[in-house]
């Protein structure tokens, strides 16, 4: 049980991946956890696009400046909803979202996400990878080998985690474990 904790617990965002190929067989187990992510009301809501095209993920990653990483990736996951609950959707692709980095990460590949922009932007990527445009697509998953842990992007956050006591209440909001 331990190993599975610290396998959750140390998925990170990855930005830099070796340009080896992810194997099909890899791209096909992420693609079983995602189809088995549990959804709001069992909807699965989603259809999934796998994109190994350089050139596609270099468009993507023109979307906006943060995320011109993604051309540097051999494999995304677009996640694209029904878009007919926004709340429900919203949460179903943080499920699976996470579910697919989890499972990466166990198989020993990185994964980082990106998130297209805002409306504009996502109708770009929506034409982009042929998405229909009463579908909701805001993010792509990335797959690779990561080569650093250091975030390319310019002006990139601090590392690290605040420590529990500034997260964590015990029956009311301040409370500290007595």
């Amino acid at each position: 049980m331990s190993d599975t904790v610290e396998t959750i617990r140390t998925v990170r965002q990855i930005r830099q991946y070796a340009p080896d190929p992810v194997p099909d067989d890899v791209a096909k187990q992420l693609l079983r956890v995602a189809r088995w992510t549990g959804s709001s009301r069992n909807s699965q809501p989603w259809h999934f696009i796998v994109v190994t095209d350089r050139e596609q993920l270099r468009r993507l990653g023109q979307l906006r400046p943060p995320i011109a990483w993604l051309a540097g990736a051999p494999l995304g996951i677009a996640i694209v909803l029904d878009g007919t609950s926004a709340t429900g959707e919203a949460y179903d692709e943080g499920r699976v979202t996470e579910r697919i980095l989890v499972a990466a990460h166990a198989l020993g590949y990185g994964g980082g996400v990106a998130w297209f922009g805002d409306e504009k932007q996502q109708a770009g990527a929506k034409r982009i990878l042929g998405i229909p445009a009463e579908r909701t697509a805001r993010s792509i998953v990335m797959i690779g080998r990561a080569t650093t842990r250091t975030d390319p992007r310019p002006n990139p956050r601090p590392g690290g985690r605040k420590p529990l006591s500034e997260l964590v209440s015990y029956d009311r909001w301040g409370r500290s474990r007595s």
